[in-house]
């Protein structure tokens, strides 16, 4: 096969530009460090790697998320300590409060305390986060939790029962607030009779009712008092007859049926937690009726409480009364806040738990991504000086190839 001028030119000249070529190559995924540059250079590796860098973009929003996510649940956390410790605090006051030995004064003096109290409470329920929405507002949360309401004499909640959720992983979302509703408005009030003041029939002429034993008086409701909407309006009121005697016997009942039976002395007895009290004469009748069960949030019974304890008009049983409203309700309080700190344990137990399934399955998708894209860099420096070595080869056969005459063959 004869050889033209022109085909070694061009051979040599193609061999040189595919060496340069490969050098480039290779001096391209020294400095980066990956194997696969561009899609061309290894199709299956490189849609691989895209799936594998969709994964580890998605994690590290899921890792904000968490950070987010446990920021906002410490917050939460922190509040409701610092409503527990109020808790306690207008607690003992109220213990110290049912000194008998205080003047009215000294009651005045204890209402300014728990006051202070309550707006301190107040504060924390309306605690905002760090872009000024209200935590414990539910979706409402551009809405202040709790306002006074003066008409009432109550605190109401303005927020509704809605619970933000953050996503921290795929298929995994968790509550990153807790709603006022279930938190503070979720509570039972205590327990009670609609009135202290009984209606009296027969030889008695008045009669008083007032729970002294809050344990069994509650065993004693819950058993008997009848919830149904449609139930009659005197489904829940009760009659006590009383009847003459050595002693003198009793005989409770509800709606004709018989509840409790027994005996007593005097004008006064106790059924089933309740003290009775009476004027009048033998046999008579004393009626009375079972308040339905309510719910109160923490900061209307601190109103109630500091209202009775400026109030000098009560009587002493019914300050009594007063004060076991306010006791009740700090107990029933707190250990609803107790129920939702620990659920609010639980969900940060669980936060941790994923954070750490995410960072080692982001370690794992960072490394198959590696296996699949990125340089080993003694394999690659042996490629680039194989290709520098090829090049230097065409360059120089070219050199000598370009320099040969028909002289140096008659030679």
């Amino acid at each position: 096969m004869r050889l033209s001028q022109n085909m070694m030119y061009q051979n040599n000249l193609n061999s040189i530009l595919d060496n340069q070529q490969e050098v480039n190559k290779a001096m391209q995924q020294v400095n980066t460090q990956k194997r696969v540059i561009t899609a061309s250079d290894d199709p299956s590796a490189m849609a691989r790697a895209l799936l594998y860098t969709d994964k580890i973009q998605i994690n590290e929003q899921h890792g904000k998320n968490l950070t987010m996510l446990k920021n906002r649940l410490s917050t939460q956390e922190t509040v409701l300590n610092g409503i527990k410790d109020g808790i306690d605090s207008a607690y003992s006051k109220a213990i110290q409060a049912g000194n008998g030995s205080l003047a009215n004064v000294d009651r005045h003096a204890i209402a300014d305390e728990i006051e202070s109290i309550q707006s301190a409470l107040l504060s924390l329920m309306n605690t905002q986060s760090e872009d000024g929405r209200y935590i414990f507002s539910g979706y409402q949360d551009n809405t202040k939790t709790y306002q006074f309401n003066a008409t009432t004499g109550s605190y109401d909640y303005q927020g509704d029962q809605g619970q933000h959720k953050i996503k921290i992983a795929e298929g995994v979302a968790i509550k990153s607030s807790d709603n006022g509703f279930d938190t503070f408005e979720n509570v039972a009030a205590r327990l009670n009779v609609t009135s202290n003041t009984a209606t009296p029939g027969a030889g008695v002429t008045a009669g008083t009712v007032y729970v002294e034993d809050q344990g069994a008086f509650d065993a004693f409701h819950k058993a008997n008092y009848n919830a149904d909407p449609t139930a009659p309006a005197t489904a829940n009121t009760l009659t006590l007859d009383m009847a003459p005697g050595t002693p003198n016997t009793y005989q409770l009942s509800q709606g004709g049926t018989v509840i409790s039976t027994g005996t007593f002395e005097g004008n006064a007895l106790e059924v089933a937690g309740m003290a009775f009290g009476f004027s009048g004469t033998l046999p008579g009748s004393m009626d009375f009726t079972l308040a339905a069960p309510e719910k109160k949030n923490i900061l209307t019974t601190l109103e109630e409480l500091t209202t009775a304890l400026r109030d000098d008009t009560l009587s002493g049983d019914d300050y009594r009364q007063r004060l076991a409203d306010a006791m009740v309700g700090f107990d029933n309080a707190k250990a609803k806040v107790s129920s939702i700190q620990s659920a609010l344990g639980g969900r940060l137990n669980t936060a941790t738990l994923i954070s750490d399934a995410n960072a080692d399955q982001d370690i794992s998708n960072k490394s198959a991504k590696a296996d699949l894209v990125e340089l080993d860099m003694a394999e690659a420096i042996t490629e680039l000086t194989k290709h520098e070595t090829a090049l230097q080869a065409s360059q120089a056969t070219f050199g000598r190839l370009s320099n040969l005459t028909l002289l140096d063959y008659i030679r």
